[in-house]
């Protein structure tokens, strides 16, 4: 169980038209933070969550002579209005799986959620909760604590790139896991919503930040701003025919990293929309999963050949 003071039930669960799988929550209601105690349900339609009632994570393990240790926490994209869970979650997850990857789908709350004190804070809190718990877990899930990502589509994405350039801790409620870092190593970031500026995704920003955010809210929730020479290399994937998220979010992205010195590559596809899939792709775009892979190997995330 977790290295934590607190107890986590892992429940045996399963999203509709899925396999059942490992539901992981993240925390205890009582010690949940920023929450007002309502008692609420998940609402889900159309394979999409519109409501969160337990915020938790599915695990998704590869068989164990396949394993390559690698491990990464998947956050579904949605507008921060649902969650598609299918073909920003699941569908993903098991393409880790096919790489030895562990993969761990995120069912993280929703800042229009009438349970939140501060709506902004919930997605991030979930997120590095997720990160803290996979690697207190790493050893008995056959997972390398130093080779734990984080992946996102859209607004997925602008949760997994805020996580990976955050610093502050949101997180902790005075338990064991406040101790384990919660920084992923590695980004994944499928057509992103970055920026809270002049090129963000509308129903995002609002979600998120409300209706009339401060100045400094938007800037701290801008993570093109809040890169430092510290955060983790990241593989970027837009398309240029994107409508509903301007592919200059992923290049503001990529500037930043650049100009901090952070080893990115990033890949501007002439065709693919928004919230590019897993298979099923126009032309050249196809090959990105190809290039994902490539580029985990490359960096050293996942070895090469079993080992």
């Amino acid at each position: 169980m977790l290295r934590s003071s607190i107890t986590v039930f892992v429940l045996i669960l399963s999203w509709q038209t899925t396999n059942a799988q490992e539901f992981i929550p993240l925390w205890d209601k009582a010690m949940m933070p920023n929450s007002r105690d309502l008692k609420l349900e998940d609402k889900i339609e159309n394979e999409r969550i519109s409501q969160v009632g337990i915020p938790g994570m599915y695990a998704f393990f590869p068989a164990l002579q396949e394993n390559k240790g690698g491990a990464v926490v998947i956050c579904p994209g949605g507008g921060y209005s649902h969650l598609a869970y299918v073909i920003s979650g699941t569908q993903l997850a098991k393409w880790f799986n096919s790489m030895g990857v562990s993969a761990f789908v995120l069912k993280y709350r929703l800042p229009t959620s009438p349970d939140l004190k501060e709506r902004q804070l919930a997605p991030l809190q979930d997120a590095q909760r997720a990160l803290r718990i996979v690697r207190a877990n790493a050893e008995q899930w056959g997972i390398k604590p130093d080779k734990i990502g984080v992946m996102g589509t859209s607004a997925g994405g602008h949760l997994a790139a805020t996580l990976g350039t955050g610093t502050e801790d949101v997180s902790a409620i005075g338990d064991a896991l406040d101790k384990v870092p919660f920084n992923p190593n590695f980004m994944i970031l499928v057509s992103p919503v970055i920026s809270m500026g002049i090129y963000a995704h509308a129903g995002s920003h609002k979600n998120l930040l409300g209706a009339n955010p401060a100045k400094d809210l938007i800037e701290k929730y801008s993570a093109e701003l809040q890169v430092k020479s510290t955060t983790p290399p990241a593989f970027i994937v837009h398309a240029f025919d994107d409508k509903g998220v301007s592919v200059r979010n992923s290049l503001l992205f990529y500037e930043a990293l650049l100009n901090k010195n952070v080893a990115a590559s990033i890949h501007i596809f002439p065709q693919g929309g928004h919230a590019i899939a897993l298979r099923n792709n126009p032309g050249s775009t196809g090959q990105w999963t190809n290039l994902c892979e490539m580029w985990l190997v490359e960096m050293g995330f996942i070895p090469a050949i079993k080992k």
